[in-house]
């Protein structure tokens, strides 16, 4: 079995991936970390892990050598860890912002501080298979895209790729409450955030530069906090180029995702789920992404919903896990979202 550690096991995506690393067939979670929690059980914390694990948060310096390392820890914060935690671990992927952006400089522009250690930024391969599978089959330091960001990426992909837009690309993003994370203070607070279409990110959310790294084009991303707990809807925007028209957008995307086992597409003329939705997803590493044309105005709108603590998340890192090591993609990710919910 490998053995795996799960550090910064506290928040919403340390759960999930506590629940995933529980009920993998190939995996022993070896420990889990939280310096504030230490000594307190995980099932205290994560009560739906309750039957499935008897262990117990530990603190970060008591973190003994693993096969590999799940890093869950905040934005800013991980890189500083790095260097250590790459002698904790065989494998390490991190699923915080600090090794995303391959520029130190943007990371900066984005995230408000200089990178403590820019040097490992270009050893990290980005955690998305569907974008990046051959790299990740050999890689041992992987990083996680964001939720939004993997949305996105996934969404307008198969149109840049195949060179049906031109011009700059708008991300209209919404999303559930969990993605704020566990100690999100008191903006989250349900009196707060119940019944609110809030606009938390005008201009410049981070996941912006994910994007327009990923796709080489000029990104303007605008992000929205809804009433969901769980869930990532993104409408993206982009020109057409001269000839192209609604068949060579539906053969772009069924062409580029026909064999990838988490990325449906969802492009129905009608019908109430005639493009993605998150709700459907919940619990689930599934993408859904679909589109919508104008051949008058010459425009395309591209959508994708997920689960941002999965497929946004949690699901990725351990879809990763089962590329690098030769495993069926599938392997503990098999479950398909609930409806109705």
């Amino acid at each position: 079995m490998l053995s795996v550690a799960v550090v910064g096991g506290s928040g919403y995506i340390g759960g999930e991936l506590l629940r995933l690393l529980l009920c993998h067939p190939k995996v022993r979670v070896a420990a889990v970390t939280s310096d504030r929690l230490a000594g307190r059980r995980v099932d205290g914390v994560h009560p739906n892990l309750r039957g499935l694990t008897d262990l117990c948060f530990s603190p970060l310096d008591a973190l003994e050598a693993c096969d590999v390392a799940f890093v869950a820890r905040p934005h800013t914060q991980t890189m500083e860890l790095m260097p250590r935690l790459l002698e904790i671990g065989k494998q390490v992927i991190d699923l915080s912002g600090d090794f995303r952006l391959r520029d130190p400089a943007v990371y900066e522009r984005y995230y408000g501080v200089p990178h403590a250690d820019p040097g490992l930024i270009p050893t990290f391969a980005m955690g998305l298979p569907e974008l990046n599978r051959e790299r990740l089959t050999t890689a041992d330091r992987v990083s996680v895209p964001g939720c939004m960001a993997v949305a996105a990426i996934l969404a307008l992909h198969p149109l840049t790729e195949a060179g049906l837009v031109t011009g700059d690309l708008t991300v209209d993003a919404r999303t559930g409450s969990s993605g704020a994370g566990a100690a999100a203070g008191e903006v989250n607070l349900h009196a707060e955030r119940s019944g609110v279409l809030r606009v938390f990110a005008p201009l410049h959310h981070r996941h912006e530069a994910e994007i327009s790294q990923a796709t080489g084009r000029d990104v303007r991303m605008t992000a929205t906090g809804v009433e969901a707990v769980r869930g990532v809807q993104v409408l993206c925007r982009a020109t057409l180029t001269g000839g192209a028209g609604e068949r060579d957008v539906r053969r772009a995307y069924r062409e580029r995702y026909r064999d990838e086992p988490f990325v449906r597409v969802v492009a129905h003329r009608r019908g109430p789920y005639r493009l993605p939705e998150h709700k459907i997803l919940s619990g689930s590493n599934l993408c859904d992404v679909g589109f919508a044309v104008d051949e008058e105005s010459r425009t395309v709108l591209a959508v994708a919903a997920l689960d941002n603590l999965m497929k946004g998340g949690a699901g990725s890192a351990v879809q990763c896990l089962n590329v690098r090591l030769g495993w069926p993609e599938r392997l503990g990710l098999e479950f398909p979202g609930l409806h109705p919910i």
